[in-house]
């Protein structure tokens, strides 16, 4: 009857190259950021994959929403640092501004 040794710790094992990704790596590599700040949305462009999920963070003093211009997303006003979320599933080009201030734009690429 043979006889099983291991001699690579277990962590070796599952922690390799072929290790399956844990929940919050799988989350942080569906996600990307948009930061308002000096009343402009940072980066105005923001090129991201399907399935990726956009968060929005207020960092100007003053209050601030984002808005799709087709209405297809709108968050309430937020405040200093407060945020909005949009997960984008479809391809597409999704342009938004502030309906506070309607000169902030920006535009999301799904591809």
């Amino acid at each position: 009857m043979p006889h099983w040794k291991f001699t690579a710790p277990l962590a070796a094992i599952v922690s390799g190259p072929e290790a399956l990704p844990s929940r919050e790596a799988a989350a942080a590599a569906n996600a990307a950021a948009i930061r308002i700040d000096n009343f402009n949305f940072a980066p105005p462009t923001l090129v991201v994959a399907p399935g990726t999920t956009v968060t929005w963070t207020n960092a100007d003093d003053s209050p601030h929403t984002v808005r799709e211009k087709d209405g297809k997303f709108k968050s309430a006003a937020l405040d200093t640092d407060d945020t909005f979320s949009q997960t984008f599933t479809a391809p597409g080009e999704y342009e938004y501004f502030c309906s506070i201030h309607p000169r902030m734009t920006g535009k999301v690429v799904v591809k």
